[in-house]
């Protein structure tokens, strides 16, 4: 019975660790069916070869899957990037580990690289389904002093939690609504609008998320009970960057994949 206990109390650290690094598994499938919408013919064809016919959204939380593999621990610092309020990116010391804007723009050179490898082209692939999600998380782009919010205390409803747990998989969770659900419930786009999201850099993109965590921190206390209202207050927000992120990461596929 014991050894059972700890079997049990073991699975729900490690879910609890997986589900508190990003989006969480149904924000990254809602970008990848998000994107799908979005791909060219041609891109769509090429990626279905070297995906092996599975979609964006089946493969869009490998990133996080190969955490559990020692071999791959060089990959964790791609997730996000960390610097001060008030710095800007371009300028301030990167980490030699990287982050997620060298992660993004190294996944666009191998896919574009004709001499790429299949294996290595099928692997960036779809490490960059992920990232591109991962950069439109507005802690993802946050700071190092408590670690993403990860150690930005608070109460979500009656339970201890941190901001970037909320940020990742509590309001959507609570939601209750599958990811196929939220990707097919995103806001009606005209033309204009899809333009308009498409435009820019993913340095620029970047500081869209980073704008977000800044007005998230001016709006959040440590220590604070979050509920009913920061959903009204903040769930629309979350919404969109989902579908920015899905209608962003096409765009760069379509590039790719032209």
């Amino acid at each position: 019975m014991k050894k059972f206990l700890v079997v049990i109390s073991v699975l729900i650290f490690s879910n609890g660790i997986s589900a508190a690094e990003d989006w969480g598994k149904t924000g990254h499938r809602v970008v990848g069916e998000i994107a799908e919408k979005y791909l060219s013919k041609k891109t769509e064809k090429q990626i279905s070869k070297l995906l092996d016919g599975h979609s964006l959204a089946f493969v869009a939380n490998y990133a996080d899957d190969i955490k559990s593999d020692r071999q791959y621990d060089a990959f964790s610092p791609w997730h996000y990037v960390n610097f001060p309020f008030g710095e800007k990116y371009e300028t301030y010391p990167k980490s030699e580990k990287g982050d997620i804007i060298q992660a993004i723009e190294k996944c666009i050179t191998v896919l574009k690289n004709e001499n790429s490898s299949r294996e290595d082209k099928v692997f960036y692939l779809k490490m960059l389904i992920h990232f591109v999600g991962d950069l439109h998380q507005p802690l993802h782009v946050g700071l190092a002093d408590d670690k993403g919010g990860n150690n930005f205390q608070v109460r979500w409803f009656n339970d201890g939690s941190n901001l970037h747990s909320v940020w990742d998989y509590k309001m959507l969770d609570f939601y209750e609504m599958s990811y196929t659900e939220v990707a097919t419930n995103t806001d009606v786009l005209s033309k204009e609008q899809v333009e308009a999201i498409k435009k820019g850099s993913v340095i620029d993109w970047m500081y869209e998320s980073r704008a977000l965590c800044e007005n998230i921190y001016d709006h959040t206390e440590v220590g604070g009970k979050l509920s009913y209202n920061y959903m009204y207050e903040y769930m629309d927000t979350l919404r969109s960057q989902l579908q920015k992120g899905g209608i962003r990461l096409a765009k760069l596929l379509n590039e790719i994949f032209s």
